[in-house]
């Protein structure tokens, strides 16, 4: 039996070492409020981050019972984190002191019967969103929950039961008092909801396709509005983030809903989860912009993709799940280099100074500086057990890094960085 509190909140009160170190003139990202952090990209504007690292680097590394996979979200000197009990059967959301990893609290969010998940998914795969304020939890069919700061429970909310084989993953983002949700399912109810953050009661509610999918929504800005962006099955979509409108969509090439696509010099470039072509799309149009907004595409066959694309520069970077990265033109989709730089990875890249930091799921680390030939200016490795995966994104502060596993979460850097 599921066990939902419906709770209205009407208000709230409120080598061995690194190559690099910080400076005291860093540039030091102090929140890192929800997937992609404060851009939704996964682009820091903080600098002097380690770009190599080893075990004797760790400053704290916090054991995390149950099995998860969300990213770290960062405010202040609080961690936000979740994880499943019991194969599915418990949801659970903590927070970590960002100082020494200790728990500062923990609350189940749901109990009840699991929905079927992939063994590379599991049931807590979304990553956290927070404003500052309130903490937001999705569990897929486990449901969606606010937390204040402090670990006080505000409100729940059931969002269906989530059919398909797979889970979900899609990570809550904030726009304004909302906090909108992607709900893509086989279930007859899939759809992208926006809920008021302080109470969690229904603003607008869009259906979408009945098709298994795991993008986050990101928002951007086009000369003419805001748009909130999602990848699906069978189209990249723009909404209205005001009132859920859907306002464009762009046919893909190859289905499944994700990654999350890049969002830079006016485009959208987007990959999806089956092997298929590469393209690149302008948001801002009206109806099925197929034919008019698709800039370029371009045949790709490097494998499954499961990291988000990124961009730097005039380069466009990806990695398949079976580690080819490959390196295209922004502006005419050329493929420009090609090459194998692992065997298996699934967390989506952060970029860093002009550089791009891979991890693949044994927990080895390449950062890449983007070029007409491929350049990787930098390896690393933890040791970890043999049993751990390092699936979520690595994420930035304060001349640190935090790296969580499927066990562990991990704070590298220089040990008089983070205070």
């Amino acid at each position: 039996m599921r066990d939902f509190c419906r709770r209205s909140i009407r208000a709230l009160a409120s080598a061995s070492f690194l190559i690099l170190t910080v400076s005291p003139a860093a540039k030091a990202e102090v929140n890192w409020p929800g997937w992609g952090g404060p851009t939704g990209t996964g682009h820091t504007a903080e600098t002097g981050l380690p770009l190599t690292w080893t075990t004797k680097n760790v400053v704290w590394k916090a054991p995390l019972k149950g099995t998860g996979q969300s990213t770290p979200v960062l405010w202040g000197n609080q961690i936000f984190l979740t994880t499943a009990l019991e194969d599915g059967r418990q949801r659970v959301v903590f927070a970590l002191d960002r100082r020494d990893g200790k728990t500062l609290w923990e609350h189940v969010a749901w109990t009840g019967e699991p929905e079927k998940s992939h063994v590379m998914n599991g049931w807590a795969s979304a990553t956290c969103a927070t404003n500052g304020k309130i903490v937001v939890a999705f569990f897929g069919r486990g449901g969606v929950h606010g937390y204040a700061l402090d670990g006080k429970p505000l409100w729940s909310r059931d969002l269906g039961e989530f059919e398909g084989p797979w889970g979900t993953a899609a990570s809550p983002v904030f726009f304004g008092d909302t906090v909108i949700l992607n709900g893509d399912s086989l279930s007859k109810d899939a759809s992208l909801t926006a809920l008021n953050a302080l109470t969690g009661e229904t603003v607008w509610q869009t259906p979408r396709e009945g098709a298994i999918g795991w993008s986050t929504p990101v928002l951007i800005r086009t000369a003419e509005r805001q748009e909130l962006v999602v990848n699906g099955h069978s189209a990249v979509r723009g909404y209205d983030p005001q009132t859920g409108q859907e306002l464009w969509s762009c046919k893909s090439y190859a289905g499944r809903g994700e990654p999350v696509p890049a969002f830079a010099h006016g485009k959208l470039y987007v990959v999806n989860g089956l092997a298929g072509d590469i393209y690149a799309v302008r948001p801002g149009g009206s109806g099925d912009v197929s034919a008019t907004h698709r800039v370029w595409h371009t045949p790709r066959k490097g494998g499954r993709d499961l990291p988000s694309p990124v961009v730097i520069d005039k380069y466009l970077l990806t990695a398949s799940m079976n580690g080819i990265m490959i390196c295209y033109d922004c502006e005419t989709g050329r493929e420009l280099w090609k090459e194998r730089v692992g065997e298996k990875y699934s967390s989506s890249p952060l970029v860093a100074e002009g550089r791009a930091y891979f991890q693949s799921d044994a927990g080895e680390t390449i950062v890449v500086e983007p070029g007409e030939q491929m350049k990787i200016v930098a390896k690393s490795k933890l040791e970890s057990e043999s049993d751990e995966l390092f699936r979520a994104a690595l994420v930035p502060s304060q001349g640190q890094l935090l790296i969580r596993s499927t066990k562990f979460l991990y704070c590298v850097g220089p040990q008089s960085a983070g205070k």
